[in-house]
C-alpha cells in the first residue's frame, strides 16, 4: 500500500473519495491500529480482533469495547 508523509494512512486511496472522507478514515485508523493497555497485565499488547472485540495477545483476555476504541 502507498503511503506518503502528506496523506498517511489514507494513501492506499489514490485521488478517491475527497479530502474530508480521508481525514475522517485517517482518525479512525490511527485509533483502531494502535495498541492499547491492557486493564488486566497492564501491557501494551491489547489488538482489535473484530469491530467491537480486543484481545490482549499477552495474557489472552478478551474485552468488549467501542467499535475503534476500547473504552
Amino acid at each position: 500500500m502507498a503511503r506518503t508523509k502528506k496523506v498517511g494512512l489514507s494513501g492506499k486511496y489514490g485521488a478517491r473519495y475527497g479530502r474530508s472522507v480521508k481525514k475522517k478514515v485517517v482518525a479512525i485508523e490511527s485509533i483502531k491500529n494502535k495498541k492499547i493497555s491492557c486493564p488486566e497485565c497492564l501491557n501494551n499488547s491489547v489488538k482489535r480482533v473484530a469491530s467491537g472485540i480486543w484481545e490482549c495477545k499477552k495474557c489472552g483476555a478478551k474485552m468488549a469495547g467501542k467499535a475503534y476504541k476500547l473504552k
